[in-house]
Protein backbone atom coordinates (compact mmCIF):
# COMPACT_ATOMS: atom_id res chain seq x y z
CA UNK A 1 0.00 0.00 0.00
CA UNK A 2 1.59 3.81 -0.96
CA UNK A 3 1.34 5.94 1.96
CA UNK A 4 0.52 9.60 0.83
CA UNK A 5 3.52 12.44 1.36
CA UNK A 6 1.10 13.87 3.72
CA UNK A 7 1.50 10.89 6.50
CA UNK A 8 5.37 12.34 6.94
CA UNK A 9 3.89 15.36 8.42
CA UNK A 10 5.49 15.99 12.14
CA UNK A 11 2.22 17.98 12.76
CA UNK A 12 0.46 16.97 15.37
CA UNK A 13 2.68 13.58 16.22
CA UNK A 14 5.29 15.06 17.51
CA UNK A 15 3.49 16.18 21.02
CA UNK A 16 1.75 12.81 20.88
CA UNK A 17 4.71 10.55 21.17
CA UNK A 18 6.32 11.97 24.71
CA UNK A 19 2.14 11.28 25.54
CA UNK A 20 3.24 7.86 24.58
CA UNK A 21 5.51 7.53 26.47
CA UNK A 22 4.00 8.91 29.55
CA UNK A 23 1.34 6.00 28.84
CA UNK A 24 3.27 3.33 28.73
CA UNK A 25 5.17 3.79 31.93
CA UNK A 26 1.52 3.90 33.51
CA UNK A 27 0.77 0.89 31.66
CA UNK A 28 3.93 -1.22 32.53
CA UNK A 29 3.07 -0.79 36.68
CA UNK A 30 -0.01 -1.00 36.01
CA UNK A 31 0.57 -4.52 33.97
CA UNK A 32 2.55 -5.81 37.29
CA UNK A 33 0.28 -4.59 39.42
CA UNK A 34 -2.72 -6.83 37.33
CA UNK A 35 0.03 -10.28 37.06
CA UNK A 36 0.44 -9.85 41.17
CA UNK A 37 -3.19 -9.18 42.17
CA UNK A 38 -4.41 -12.07 39.60
CA UNK A 39 -1.47 -14.94 40.54
CA UNK A 40 -1.51 -13.75 44.30
CA UNK A 41 -4.31 -12.25 45.18
CA UNK A 42 -7.31 -14.27 42.73
CA UNK A 43 -5.07 -17.50 42.57
CA UNK A 44 -5.55 -17.90 38.54
CA UNK A 45 -2.79 -19.43 36.93
CA UNK A 46 -0.92 -17.65 34.58
CA UNK A 47 2.25 -18.19 32.56
CA UNK A 48 3.62 -15.30 34.20
CA UNK A 49 7.58 -16.35 32.74
CA UNK A 50 6.29 -15.44 29.34
CA UNK A 51 4.28 -12.78 30.77
CA UNK A 52 7.07 -10.67 32.29
CA UNK A 53 8.76 -11.40 28.98
CA UNK A 54 6.43 -9.51 27.32
CA UNK A 55 5.84 -6.58 29.69
CA UNK A 56 9.67 -6.14 30.03
CA UNK A 57 9.69 -6.07 26.02
CA UNK A 58 7.28 -3.13 26.79
CA UNK A 59 9.52 -1.24 29.01
CA UNK A 60 12.58 -1.51 26.61
CA UNK A 61 10.33 -0.16 24.28
CA UNK A 62 10.41 2.65 26.40
CA UNK A 63 13.37 3.24 27.28
CA UNK A 64 14.50 3.44 23.42
CA UNK A 65 11.29 5.65 23.05
CA UNK A 66 12.77 7.79 25.93
CA UNK A 67 15.98 7.96 23.55
CA UNK A 68 14.21 9.00 20.85
CA UNK A 69 12.72 11.79 22.65
CA UNK A 70 16.17 13.09 23.36
CA UNK A 71 17.07 14.16 19.63
CA UNK A 72 16.22 16.77 17.70
CA UNK A 73 14.93 15.30 14.74
CA UNK A 74 11.59 15.46 14.37
CA UNK A 75 8.70 12.42 14.85
CA UNK A 76 7.13 11.63 11.36
CA UNK A 77 3.78 9.80 11.48
CA UNK A 78 4.65 6.92 10.05
CA UNK A 79 7.34 6.50 13.29
CA UNK A 80 3.98 6.92 15.70
CA UNK A 81 2.20 4.40 13.55
CA UNK A 82 4.99 2.08 14.01
CA UNK A 83 5.06 2.75 18.14
CA UNK A 84 1.17 2.24 18.22
CA UNK A 85 1.43 -1.46 16.70
CA UNK A 86 4.15 -2.56 19.02
CA UNK A 87 1.86 -1.56 21.74
CA UNK A 88 -1.12 -3.43 19.90
CA UNK A 89 1.28 -6.34 19.46
CA UNK A 90 2.29 -6.19 23.33
CA UNK A 91 -1.81 -5.89 24.17
CA UNK A 92 -1.94 -9.29 21.92
CA UNK A 93 0.88 -10.68 23.66
CA UNK A 94 -0.79 -10.49 26.92
CA UNK A 95 -4.20 -11.25 25.87
CA UNK A 96 -3.18 -14.54 24.35
CA UNK A 97 -1.53 -15.48 27.37
CA UNK A 98 -4.49 -14.70 29.36
CA UNK A 99 -7.40 -15.91 27.99
CA UNK A 100 -7.60 -14.41 24.77
CA UNK A 101 -11.39 -12.90 23.02
CA UNK A 102 -12.72 -14.24 25.94
CA UNK A 103 -10.28 -11.35 28.39
CA UNK A 104 -12.82 -8.47 29.45
CA UNK A 105 -9.44 -6.21 28.64
CA UNK A 106 -9.86 -7.29 24.77
CA UNK A 107 -11.49 -3.74 24.25
CA UNK A 108 -8.57 -2.36 24.87
CA UNK A 109 -7.74 -2.77 20.86
CA UNK A 110 -9.92 0.64 20.99
CA UNK A 111 -7.44 2.39 22.03
CA UNK A 112 -4.55 2.61 19.45
CA UNK A 113 -7.38 2.89 16.78
CA UNK A 114 -8.66 6.22 18.76
CA UNK A 115 -5.23 7.38 19.25
CA UNK A 116 -4.50 6.96 15.30
CA UNK A 117 -7.80 8.37 14.48
CA UNK A 118 -7.12 11.67 16.10
CA UNK A 119 -3.08 11.97 14.99
CA UNK A 120 -2.47 10.30 11.54
CA UNK A 121 -3.64 10.53 8.20
CA UNK A 122 -6.77 8.10 6.91
CA UNK A 123 -3.96 5.88 5.85
CA UNK A 124 -2.23 4.74 9.07
CA UNK A 125 -6.13 4.69 10.65
CA UNK A 126 -7.76 2.26 8.86
CA UNK A 127 -4.56 0.01 8.48
CA UNK A 128 -4.74 0.04 12.54
CA UNK A 129 -7.78 -0.64 12.30
CA UNK A 130 -7.31 -3.85 9.73
CA UNK A 131 -4.68 -5.10 12.35
CA UNK A 132 -6.72 -4.77 15.27
CA UNK A 133 -9.67 -6.19 13.59
CA UNK A 134 -7.19 -9.04 12.66
CA UNK A 135 -5.62 -9.88 16.30
CA UNK A 136 -9.29 -10.21 17.81
CA UNK A 137 -9.76 -12.41 15.18
CA UNK A 138 -7.08 -14.58 15.85
CA UNK A 139 -7.45 -14.34 19.63
CA UNK A 140 -10.73 -15.92 19.09
CA UNK A 141 -9.15 -19.53 17.95
CA UNK A 142 -6.26 -19.13 19.71
CA UNK A 143 -5.25 -18.06 23.05
CA UNK A 144 -3.72 -20.23 26.21
CA UNK A 145 -6.84 -20.87 28.56
CA UNK A 146 -7.22 -18.96 32.10
CA UNK A 147 -7.96 -21.82 34.66
CA UNK A 148 -10.56 -19.98 36.76
CA UNK A 149 -13.07 -21.72 39.51
CA UNK A 150 -16.37 -22.87 38.06
CA UNK A 151 -19.96 -21.03 38.07
CA UNK A 152 -20.74 -17.54 39.34
CA UNK A 153 -17.24 -17.19 41.02
CA UNK A 154 -15.85 -17.16 37.26
CA UNK A 155 -18.72 -14.76 36.09
CA UNK A 156 -17.78 -12.24 38.89
CA UNK A 157 -14.39 -12.16 37.84
CA UNK A 158 -15.50 -11.74 34.61
CA UNK A 159 -17.64 -8.76 35.70
CA UNK A 160 -14.96 -7.20 37.96
CA UNK A 161 -12.39 -7.37 34.93
CA UNK A 162 -15.09 -5.62 32.39
CA UNK A 163 -15.25 -2.67 35.47
CA UNK A 164 -11.66 -2.56 35.10
CA UNK A 165 -11.07 -2.44 31.54
CA UNK A 166 -13.95 0.41 31.56
CA UNK A 167 -12.29 2.45 33.99
CA UNK A 168 -9.24 1.81 32.52
CA UNK A 169 -10.46 2.78 28.52
CA UNK A 170 -12.22 6.14 30.04
CA UNK A 171 -9.28 7.20 31.38
CA UNK A 172 -6.99 6.35 28.47
CA UNK A 173 -9.73 8.31 25.76
CA UNK A 174 -9.87 10.96 28.52
CA UNK A 175 -5.99 11.85 28.04
CA UNK A 176 -5.49 11.04 24.87
CA UNK A 177 -8.23 13.10 23.24
CA UNK A 178 -7.49 15.78 25.78
CA UNK A 179 -3.88 16.21 24.90
CA UNK A 180 -5.01 16.30 20.91
CA UNK A 181 -7.95 18.69 21.52
CA UNK A 182 -4.88 20.99 23.50
CA UNK A 183 -2.23 20.31 20.89
CA UNK A 184 -4.62 21.29 17.80
CA UNK A 185 -6.02 24.55 20.22
CA UNK A 186 -2.12 25.35 20.46
CA UNK A 187 -1.54 24.81 16.88
CA UNK A 188 -4.30 26.71 15.37
CA UNK A 189 -2.99 29.22 17.78
CA UNK A 190 0.21 29.38 16.04
CA UNK A 191 -1.06 29.49 13.04
CA UNK A 192 -3.10 32.62 13.23
CA UNK A 193 -0.30 34.19 15.08
CA UNK A 194 1.74 33.02 12.24
CA UNK A 195 -1.34 34.51 9.79
CA UNK A 196 -1.04 37.85 11.70
CA UNK A 197 2.43 38.42 11.04
CA UNK A 198 2.66 38.02 7.70
CA UNK A 199 -0.26 40.35 6.99
CA UNK A 200 1.32 42.79 9.17
CA UNK A 201 4.51 41.94 7.07
CA UNK A 202 2.96 42.56 3.75
CA UNK A 203 1.37 45.90 4.95
CA UNK A 204 4.64 47.37 5.80
CA UNK A 205 6.08 45.92 2.50
CA UNK A 206 3.53 47.39 0.61
CA UNK A 207 4.00 50.58 2.03
CA UNK A 208 7.86 50.23 2.34
CA UNK A 209 7.38 50.39 -1.82
CA UNK A 210 4.68 53.07 -1.48
CA UNK A 211 7.28 55.24 0.55
CA UNK A 212 10.47 53.95 -2.15
CA UNK A 213 8.44 54.88 -4.94
CA UNK A 214 7.87 58.40 -3.33
CA UNK A 215 11.03 58.68 -2.78
CA UNK A 216 11.61 59.22 -6.17
CA UNK A 217 8.57 61.18 -7.23
CA UNK A 218 9.69 63.85 -4.28
CA UNK A 219 13.09 64.33 -5.61
CA UNK A 220 12.92 66.42 -8.78
CA UNK A 221 10.49 68.58 -6.69
CA UNK A 222 12.94 69.14 -3.54
CA UNK A 223 15.72 69.96 -5.83
CA UNK A 224 13.46 72.37 -7.32
CA UNK A 225 12.62 73.60 -4.19
CA UNK A 226 16.88 74.00 -3.30
CA UNK A 227 17.36 76.12 -6.69
CA UNK A 228 14.37 78.56 -6.01
CA UNK A 229 15.38 78.97 -2.27
CA UNK A 230 19.07 79.52 -3.31
CA UNK A 231 17.91 82.50 -5.87
CA UNK A 232 15.98 84.15 -3.29
CA UNK A 233 18.42 83.92 -0.76
CA UNK A 234 20.70 85.94 -3.49
CA UNK A 235 18.07 88.02 -3.89
CA UNK A 236 17.22 88.82 -0.06
CA UNK A 237 20.48 88.99 0.71
CA UNK A 238 20.11 92.78 2.47
CA UNK A 239 17.53 91.54 4.04
CA UNK A 240 18.81 89.62 7.62
CA UNK A 241 15.28 88.18 8.46
CA UNK A 242 13.96 87.03 5.45
CA UNK A 243 17.62 85.64 5.07
CA UNK A 244 16.87 83.48 8.38
CA UNK A 245 14.11 82.20 7.40
CA UNK A 246 15.23 80.94 3.77
CA UNK A 247 18.49 79.38 5.96
CA UNK A 248 16.13 77.59 8.19
CA UNK A 249 14.12 76.23 4.75
CA UNK A 250 17.17 74.87 2.98
CA UNK A 251 18.16 72.94 6.12
CA UNK A 252 14.41 71.64 6.08
CA UNK A 253 14.93 70.53 2.54
CA UNK A 254 18.31 69.80 3.00
CA UNK A 255 17.16 67.27 5.64
CA UNK A 256 14.43 66.20 3.21
CA UNK A 257 16.67 65.26 0.49
CA UNK A 258 18.62 62.97 2.94
CA UNK A 259 15.80 61.09 4.20
CA UNK A 260 15.11 60.12 0.58
CA UNK A 261 18.31 59.10 -0.33
CA UNK A 262 18.06 56.66 2.76
CA UNK A 263 14.83 55.20 1.59
CA UNK A 264 16.26 54.86 -1.87
CA UNK A 265 19.62 52.57 -0.39
CA UNK A 266 16.95 50.92 1.75
CA UNK A 267 14.97 49.79 -1.04
CA UNK A 268 17.80 48.97 -3.36
CA UNK A 269 19.44 46.93 -0.69
CA UNK A 270 16.51 45.03 -0.50
CA UNK A 271 17.01 45.17 3.40
CA UNK A 272 17.43 47.09 6.13
CA UNK A 273 21.11 47.80 7.69
CA UNK A 274 21.58 45.43 10.61
CA UNK A 275 23.12 48.25 12.61
CA UNK A 276 25.96 48.53 14.87
CA UNK A 277 25.66 48.16 18.75
CA UNK A 278 26.27 51.74 20.86
CA UNK A 279 26.04 52.66 24.63
CA UNK A 280 22.45 54.08 25.01
CA UNK A 281 23.60 57.59 26.21
CA UNK A 282 25.15 58.19 22.88
CA UNK A 283 22.83 56.64 20.45
CA UNK A 284 19.98 58.78 22.32
CA UNK A 285 22.22 62.02 21.91
CA UNK A 286 23.01 61.79 18.20
CA UNK A 287 19.13 60.19 17.79
CA UNK A 288 17.63 63.88 19.55
CA UNK A 289 20.39 65.87 17.44
CA UNK A 290 19.36 64.34 14.34
CA UNK A 291 15.75 65.14 15.25
CA UNK A 292 16.49 68.83 16.72
CA UNK A 293 17.82 69.39 12.88
CA UNK A 294 14.07 68.44 11.39
CA UNK A 295 12.20 70.13 14.26
CA UNK A 296 14.34 72.96 15.68
CA UNK A 297 11.33 74.60 17.38
CA UNK A 298 10.66 71.49 19.06
CA UNK A 299 11.54 71.64 23.23
CA UNK A 300 12.92 68.25 24.53
CA UNK A 301 13.51 66.80 28.24
CA UNK A 302 15.65 64.73 28.91
CA UNK A 303 15.35 62.14 32.26
CA UNK A 304 17.62 59.34 32.66
CA UNK A 305 16.30 56.79 35.56
CA UNK A 306 18.91 54.31 35.08
CA UNK A 307 21.87 54.11 37.66
CA UNK A 308 23.68 50.87 36.87
CA UNK A 309 26.15 50.67 33.85
CA UNK A 310 25.31 52.41 30.70
CA UNK A 311 23.48 49.71 28.88
CA UNK A 312 24.21 48.85 24.90
CA UNK A 313 21.10 48.66 22.12
CA UNK A 314 21.47 48.26 18.23
CA UNK A 315 21.71 51.43 16.47
CA UNK A 316 19.51 50.29 13.38
CA UNK A 317 17.89 52.31 10.77
CA UNK A 318 14.84 50.98 10.97
CA UNK A 319 14.41 51.49 14.70
CA UNK A 320 15.96 55.22 14.61
CA UNK A 321 13.04 56.15 12.77
CA UNK A 322 10.56 54.09 14.64
CA UNK A 323 11.75 56.06 18.03
CA UNK A 324 11.48 59.32 15.49
CA UNK A 325 8.27 58.42 14.51
CA UNK A 326 6.73 58.53 18.34
CA UNK A 327 8.70 61.33 19.40
CA UNK A 328 7.17 63.62 16.03
CA UNK A 329 3.85 62.23 17.72
CA UNK A 330 4.35 63.46 20.93
CA UNK A 331 5.44 66.66 19.62
CA UNK A 332 2.55 67.17 17.17
CA UNK A 333 -0.25 66.05 20.22
CA UNK A 334 1.91 68.53 22.82
CA UNK A 335 2.99 71.48 20.41
CA UNK A 336 6.67 71.28 20.69
CA UNK A 337 6.95 69.99 24.26
CA UNK A 338 8.53 66.24 24.46
CA UNK A 339 9.54 64.60 27.65
CA UNK A 340 11.60 61.76 27.37
CA UNK A 341 12.76 59.57 30.11
CA UNK A 342 15.37 56.25 30.04
CA UNK A 343 15.34 53.16 32.38
CA UNK A 344 16.64 49.70 32.37
CA UNK A 345 17.01 46.34 33.79
CA UNK A 346 19.44 43.55 33.37
CA UNK A 347 17.69 42.78 30.02
CA UNK A 348 15.67 45.33 28.28
CA UNK A 349 16.15 49.17 27.67
CA UNK A 350 13.07 51.76 28.53
CA UNK A 351 12.54 54.44 26.97
CA UNK A 352 9.48 56.74 27.69
CA UNK A 353 7.93 59.45 25.47
CA UNK A 354 5.67 61.60 27.32
CA UNK A 355 3.72 64.37 26.36
CA UNK A 356 0.37 66.59 27.99
CA UNK A 357 -2.00 66.15 24.90
CA UNK A 358 -5.26 65.22 24.05
CA UNK A 359 -4.06 61.54 24.97
CA UNK A 360 -5.31 57.57 23.36
CA UNK A 361 -9.00 57.13 23.28
CA UNK A 362 -8.52 53.35 22.40
CA UNK A 363 -4.82 52.45 22.67
CA UNK A 364 -5.97 48.92 21.43
CA UNK A 365 -5.80 50.24 18.42
CA UNK A 366 -1.96 51.32 17.94
CA UNK A 367 -1.36 47.95 16.35
CA UNK A 368 -3.56 48.05 13.19
CA UNK A 369 -2.84 50.54 10.46
CA UNK A 370 -4.17 53.56 9.59
CA UNK A 371 -4.56 54.02 13.29
CA UNK A 372 -4.40 58.07 14.18
CA UNK A 373 -5.53 61.08 16.97
CA UNK A 374 -4.29 63.67 14.57
CA UNK A 375 -7.90 63.47 12.27
CA UNK A 376 -8.00 66.94 12.03
CA UNK A 377 -4.01 67.37 11.32
CA UNK A 378 -4.23 65.12 8.57
CA UNK A 379 -2.77 62.45 9.98
CA UNK A 380 -2.78 59.30 8.37
CA UNK A 381 -1.77 56.68 11.21
CA UNK A 382 1.72 55.05 9.06
CA UNK A 383 4.17 56.16 11.51
CA UNK A 384 2.74 54.60 14.95
CA UNK A 385 1.94 51.65 12.39
CA UNK A 386 5.39 51.26 11.02
CA UNK A 387 7.29 52.34 14.60
CA UNK A 388 5.19 49.65 16.42
CA UNK A 389 5.75 46.69 14.16
CA UNK A 390 9.53 47.92 13.50
CA UNK A 391 10.00 47.75 17.36
CA UNK A 392 8.39 44.21 17.45
CA UNK A 393 10.61 42.99 14.64
CA UNK A 394 13.09 43.68 16.99
CA UNK A 395 12.24 41.90 19.75
CA UNK A 396 10.76 44.83 21.73
CA UNK A 397 7.26 46.23 22.33
CA UNK A 398 5.35 49.30 22.63
CA UNK A 399 3.10 50.39 25.72
CA UNK A 400 0.32 53.31 24.99
CA UNK A 401 -0.36 54.28 28.52
CA UNK A 402 -2.72 57.68 29.79
CA UNK A 403 -0.18 59.61 31.19
CA UNK A 404 -1.24 61.14 35.08
CA UNK A 405 -2.08 64.59 34.96
CA UNK A 406 -3.33 64.64 31.02
CA UNK A 407 -1.77 63.18 27.97
CA UNK A 408 0.10 60.06 26.94
CA UNK A 409 2.98 57.82 27.38
CA UNK A 410 4.42 55.92 25.20
CA UNK A 411 6.95 53.18 26.25
CA UNK A 412 9.30 51.52 24.16
CA UNK A 413 11.18 48.43 25.94
CA UNK A 414 13.97 47.29 23.69
CA UNK A 415 16.24 44.59 24.12
CA UNK A 416 19.98 45.51 25.88
CA UNK A 417 22.53 43.60 23.23
CA UNK A 418 25.64 43.11 25.40
CA UNK A 419 27.17 45.11 28.38
CA UNK A 420 29.37 47.97 28.32
CA UNK A 421 31.79 48.80 25.29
Amino acid sequence: MLIPSSSFSTVPVAGMLRNLFVLRLFAVGGQLLALAVAEFGLHIALPLPAMLSVVVGLAMLNAVTWLRLRQASPVTALEFFVQLVADMATLTLLLYFSGGASNPFVSLYLIPIIIAATTLPATYVWMMTLLSVLAYSVLTQLFVPLSLPPGAVEFSLHLVGMWLNFIVSAVLIAFFIGKMAASIRARDQELASIRERALADEQVLALGNLAAGAAHELSTPLATMSVITEELQFECKDDEVKQDALLILRNQIAACKSILTRLTQVNQQGRVDAGMQVQLDTWLTALISQWQLMRPQVQVTTRVIGKHTVPVVLNDTSLNQAILSLCNNAADADNGQVEIELDWDAAYVQIAVLDRGAGFANPAQASKIFFTTKQAQGGFGVGLYLANATIERHGGSVALLAREGGGAKVIVRLPIMGGEI
